[in-house]
């Protein structure tokens, strides 16, 4: 009786967390465990054929409690089928002023997600590619373990 029971709780809840009507591209790259190099690019190439509907893009980021710093400084660039680019420097902080990490966190690791662009059109039906490059002054910078995007379209 409690198994079953228990099998409907964990059933309800993988329904429930797999309803995300919103989410039209999420994914993560890890970055190599000795570091992320300043030349090192993290690319998600993501197709769309909507060109009425507006999006919020978001990055995330995931580090370990061994990161030296509080923030993190990214170029961000997004290639449009035709050719067009367009590059925004971005700065995040990973730890608020008294060093406690933000977002959510299991043991040693911190997810964070940073809202970048709301409201965007993609106008061109295509392939975009999103180009991720960390600005930190490091030559190699530890303690990112993963960086990744999620588009949603809006209601």
């Amino acid at each position: 009786m409690k198994f079953k029971f228990w099998l409907i709780i964990v059933l309800f809840f993988a329904v429930l967390l797999a309803c995300d009507r919103q989410k039209e591209f999420e994914a993560y790259q890890s970055l190599d465990t000795s570091g992320w190099n300043k030349d090192s690019l993290v690319v998600f190439t993501v197709e769309f054929e909507d060109t009425l509907s507006s999006h919020n893009l978001y990055l995330n980021v995931r580090n370990s409690g061994d990161y030296q710093f509080s923030n993190l400084w990214l170029f961000v660039h997004i290639k449009s089928p035709d050719g067009t680019l367009l590059t925004d420097t971005l700065e995040f902080q990973l730890a608020d002023p008294s060093g406690k990490w933000t977002g959510s966190g299991i043991g040693d690791l911190f997810d964070n997600q940073f809202t970048y662009k709301d409201n965007i059109y993609f106008p061109l039906p295509g392939k975009y590619e999103f180009s991720i490059q960390q600005g930190m002054r490091s030559e190699t910078l530890k303690g990112i373990r993963d960086i990744g995007i999620r588009i949603e379209k809006r209601d």
